[in-house]
């Protein structure tokens, strides 16, 4: 009853989303499979033992260090550095570091996260598949917006995220990701619904998951957002 229980909740979030159907292209199905050949890749390790990229990531964490760049070292429990498959075709790039993540050290666990993870799977990847991160790495206190020298401390090292990363889709999760990643200062409403090219890759504005846990109306928003993101990694 529990896995037939957990079933009914995944299509029932699906059915929220919009979703009115399941793809059965291979290309997708086998993706997460603990058997492919790829789980290597996903890993981050080469045949030899250290993958190109995974070394890429490896650098910004070293060079990021326990930073005290900016007052937000102060307050933080963990440094919130980045999670997920090195070589991702498809990064999520957040605000900052909540509660739940500054206690755990990674991003996007707590009721955001869990929402994030099915959104994921909603387009028939798993959080494995992807690359997620933050602008902040160090959470703000009472989950305030991050300031612009805090910004500019932090910036530098997303950026770094995503040229070792190299995704072909990052999608910007919330108006304070997306105004960041495309220096606007439009809304998200102007925003959203468009494609950018961004570093080499398309990017894709959507809301961020907290603020559907406020406006679950906005959830078919998000579903239309992810159909774009799933026809450019299909394409």
């Amino acid at each position: 009853m529990r896995r037939r229980d957990a079933w009914l909740e995944h299509v029932a979030f699906f059915s929220e989303l919009g979703v009115d159907g399941m793809s059965r292209d291979p290309a997708w199905s086998g993706r997460g499979d603990p058997g492919a050949p790829e789980d290597k890749e996903f890993a981050g390790v080469s045949a030899t033992g250290d993958g190109p990229v995974r070394e890429g990531l490896d650098g910004v964490r070293s060079d990021l260090g326990e930073c005290t760049r900016c007052k937000l070292h102060t307050g933080r429990a963990n440094l919130v550095f980045g999670v997920g498959n090195p070589d991702a075709d498809l990064m999520f790039v957040g605000e900052a570091p909540g509660r739940d993540e500054d206690q755990q050290g990674e991003p996007f666990v707590g009721r955001a996260g869990q929402l994030l993870t099915k959104i994921i799977a909603s387009i028939g990847l798993n959080r494995s598949d992807v690359y997620i991160a933050n602008v902040i790495k160090c959470r703000p206190p009472n989950n305030r917006n991050p300031e612009p020298d805090e910004i500019e401390n932090c910036e530098p090292f997303l950026l770094r995220q995503v040229d070792a990363v190299r995704p072909r889709v990052v999608v910007a999760l919330g108006a304070f990701a997306i105004r960041t990643l495309l220096s606007s200062g439009q809304s998200i409403s102007a925003l959203r619904g468009q494609i950018f090219d961004y570093r080499g890759a398309k990017l894709v504005p959507t809301f961020h998951p907290a603020f559907l846990l406020r406006s679950p109306d906005r959830k078919r928003d998000v579903w239309e957002d992810m159909k774009k993101v799933r026809s450019l990694l299909e394409g």
